[in-house]
């Protein structure tokens, strides 16, 4: 049964990513329309509605009727709460109006993001469910002061993952209502697709999605969009060639062959300019090997991936978005299972570098993985390299869903990175990469490491990459363990329950701001 599963998801891909990824800017000539327009919460000193532009213009057109009917209604709308109005105008029989918050919001130091965005985001893609929900076909988008955020939260709060289910959600189109701002509308569709994207490879099962499999969706979508960007799908005899001892015993516990995805975007104008390198972990499927996972929630580590799937998606964003920066994602790709070849606890395996490694704890292989590549990235003579990965449980524990954890050796790297989630609302936090950590793995009885800490429950996220440090020469380095926001169950809103896709968009911003920052110190 497995070809036929198979063949299905080769057509099923296809059609899912047409239909889930195109939500951009059109014109529409039938099926039910909607409206979604944000109000912002009024002052005390304020008597009427305080509408943003579009909204007053849509109220004008009305007569009035939508600002006497939201008078009448009660008191005003909370931030992210909404009211549905009908029979207003005939081209939008369903008009939903969605609670903006406070006029004044701006970035909030204390939460570290940009507060006006993330309302926007909250309200838009709440308007557009309920008229979702409503079987509403094509929806029509008030900007609300910022087209790129509004368009984030139309499209990212609109997606779910219904591939394999039999009754499936209104596929719904967004368009901005009005005319102005559609390049700041179409860059937020773009990163939110991108976002989507991640969230699609991170959803889907792995018998559906494996290392084979996403290195065949990713060379199907860098194949349509063309240009100046490529990939090339390395076999396990080049893993071989390219001694990666270390990626490979993880790879041998599987049936299913191990791929080394290399994906190159030449966006820079001078093709000599020295890229950023992002890496990626690839598990598509994490059982834990012979150091098994509990059986609960295991179903979930499909998402091992994770990291594979953001930085990939954000190299294709970037390139639809024709960003002037030289781009390269390295993947290690395989399953992490419990065959009789499988490591074993105790086994000492041989890294790139030529570094052993003792394997304590076969559950800890997502570093494994990342160690070998992490060497590879040194070949590109990179500005900055950074590399995302579920690596630990320790990092949900220390930060939960609220941010993603960044361990760098650059002040550099943290500003960009820091200053790029505080504009996508997608945040990041400092950790520490102290030494005091390094000799924790570096105090092994039979090798030069050992793939987990000394103390094995203190600190974990911190020995992870104190471990990933020791296969780092480059000056500029930065590891994102996304394991604490791998997931959502309602934390942002914005995100229907499921796999988040995070931190995609923040990832893409990064890059925008390194494009045009050409020094760093």
């Amino acid at each position: 049964m497995l070809q036929p599963l198979r063949t299905v998801l080769h057509r099923s891909v296809h059609r899912s990513c047409c239909r889930s990824f195109s939500l951009s800017a059109q014109t529409y000539s039938t099926g039910r329309k909607g409206l979604v327009l944000g109000v912002y919460e009024k002052n005390k000193e304020e008597e009427n509605v305080v509408f943003t532009q579009a909204g007053n213009r849509f109220d004008n057109v009305v007569s009035g009727k939508l600002r006497d009917q939201l008078n009448r209604s009660g008191p005003s709308l909370k931030k992210g709460k909404t009211r549905m109005f009908y029979g207003l105008h005939e081209e939008f029989p369903s008009v939903v109006v969605v609670g903006l918050g406070k006029q004044s919001a701006g970035v909030n130091p204390q939460e570290l993001w940009n507060e006006s965005k993330e309302n926007i985001r909250t309200a838009v893609s709440v308007g557009c469910r309920q008229l979702q929900d409503m079987e509403v076909e094509h929806v029509e988008v008030d900007p609300c002061g910022d087209a790129q955020a509004a368009a984030e939260g139309a499209v990212l709060g609109l997606f779910e993952y219904d591939e394999l289910k039999s009754k499936k959600k209104t596929k719904v189109a967004a368009q901005p209502y009005g005319s102005e701002n559609l390049d700041a509308w179409q860059k937020g569709v773009s990163y939110a697709e991108g976002q989507n994207l991640a969230r699609y490879l991170m959803e889907s099962p792995a018998n559906y999605i494996t290392p084979s499999k996403f290195a065949e969706i990713l060379q199907q979508k860098i194949g349509a969009l063309g240009g100046n960007i490529k990939a090339l799908t390395r076999t396990k005899s080049w893993i071989e060639e390219q001694q990666m001892g270390a990626f490979l015993s993880v790879a041998k516990g599987s049936d299913e062959p191990p791929v080394f995805l290399e994906i190159h975007y030449t966006g820079s104008q001078d093709p000599n300019d020295s890229p950023l390198v992002f890496v990626g972990k690839g598990v598509t499927f994490d059982s834990g090997g012979i150091s098994l996972k509990p059986s609960s929630g295991m179903d979930a580590m499909r998402a091992d991936m994770g990291g594979a799937a953001t930085i990939s998606s954000a190299i294709l964003t970037a390139a639809t978005l024709k960003l002037p920066i030289n781009l390269i994602g390295l993947a290690p790709l395989c399953e992490n299972m419990p065959n009789g070849r499988a490591n074993k606890p105790g086994d000492v395996v041989k890294a790139k570098n030529g570094k052993t490694i003792q394997v304590d704890n076969t559950d800890a292989e997502g570093r494994l993985l990342l160690a070998d590549a992490l060497c590879y990235a040194h070949n590109f003579n990179a500005r900055a390299v950074v590399n995302a990965a579920t690596l630990t449980g320790a990092m949900d524990v220390a930060l939960g869903s609220a941010a993603t954890g960044v361990f760098t050796n650059s002040s550099w790297l943290w500003t960009h990175l820091h200053e790029a989630s505080t504009v996508t609302g997608d945040r990041v936090w400092r950790m520490p990469l102290f030494q005091h950590y390094s000799k924790q793995v570096t105090e092994s009885a039979l090798a030069d490491l050992n793939n987990v800490g000394k103390y094995s429950r203190s600190g974990g996220a911190c020995t992870a990459a104190a471990f990933l440090k020791e296969f780092v020469t480059v000056p500029h380095w930065a590891h994102l363990d996304i394991a604490g926001v791998m997931s959502n169950k309602d934390e942002v809103p914005y995100l229907r329950k499921g796999m988040s896709g995070r931190p995609t968009r923040t990832l893409v911003e990064f890059a925008d701001r390194l494009s045009k920052d050409r020094k760093p110190t």
